[in-house]
């Protein structure tokens, strides 16, 4: 860990995590009803790549609400667990699970630390593991978090991993045109900005924000160092959310600077696998 990483960091995160479960919940951004009533949670790139789950067992690491989670249930996967620290986010995502009929032989939410996820989830492989976007940044130590995610992929099964570009860290916060910050800085980023990415006027009290950012060479370079084989890397030129006053919302959801200006990578995604020998 970052020599100048803020002891209470873990504290900090798991009630800044805890107090937006009920926002996240309510708000328009992840949107419970529609979800409930058939609107898929997941991205159109994350079904490509993940490819057909039917059948498959699927572990999600970092959860949140579990809305993930249960749409890889929907398509087909035998089962699914949810892990997350926060007890407020398990709990919340256990009420979609029992409104869509899974049992928790089908869909199952576990309450841990991410680290500890080999003695938190009820079974030690599972044909894939998955983690979306905006759960590395709250890490400081992404050796560790890989040889975790990477321990519970069964032989012949893989990682999936979505994330937010770190390029989108390093421009400036106005316009998104100019590199400010350091790509290379391993110096945690410390925030009190109130509200949440799904709804920024959202009033909260606990807003102390540790996050670090962790270059795409460490993370692809990580898991492929724990033993598994990296099968691709792919950037996407789009956000989930409006990062910048500039990105303009497309109909699919997804935002993107205007056509007059240069693309950049905003998300990525990564799949590594482990050999069917073991």
């Amino acid at each position: 860990m970052y020599s100048s990483t803020p002891e209470d960091w873990h504290e900090a995160d798991r009630a800044r995590r805890d107090e937006r479960v009920a926002i996240h919940a309510a708000g328009d951004f992840y949107d419970l009803d529609a979800f409930l009533a058939g609107k898929d949670a997941l991205r159109g790139f994350e079904l490509a790549e993940v490819g057909d789950v039917t059948g498959r067992t699927l572990l999600h690491l970092q959860c949140h609400i579990g809305l993930d989670t249960l749409s890889w249930a929907r398509h087909g996967a035998a089962q699914v667990v949810g892990l997350d620290f926060s007890e407020p986010a398990v709990d919340t995502a256990r009420g979609p699970a029992r409104s869509l009929g899974l049992p928790p032989e089908r869909a199952a939410f576990v309450a841990s630390d991410v680290y500890d996820a080999a003695q938190g989830v009820p079974d030690t492989a599972h044909d894939i593991v998955y983690t979306g976007l905006g759960a590395l940044n709250r890490l400081p130590e992404r050796r560790r978090w890989a040889e975790t995610a990477a321990s519970p992929v069964a032989p012949g099964g893989f990682l999936h991993l979505a994330e937010f570009h770190p390029l989108t860290d390093c421009l400036d916060d106005e316009t998104g045109s100019t590199i400010t910050y350091d790509y290379f800085s391993p110096d945690p980023w410390v925030d009190e900005s109130p509200g949440t990415y799904a709804d920024f006027g959202a009033g909260t009290v606990h807003n102390r924000s540790v996050e670090w950012q962790h270059t795409v060479g460490e993370v692809v370079s990580a898991p492929a160092a724990a033993g598994l084989r990296i099968e691709f890397l792919h950037e996407h030129d789009a956000s989930l959310f409006a990062r910048y006053p500039a990105l303009v919302r497309h109909a699919d959801g997804y935002y993107r600077f205007p056509a007059d200006r240069p693309r950049i990578p905003m998300t990525y995604s990564v799949r590594v696998s482990r050999p069917a020998g073991g």
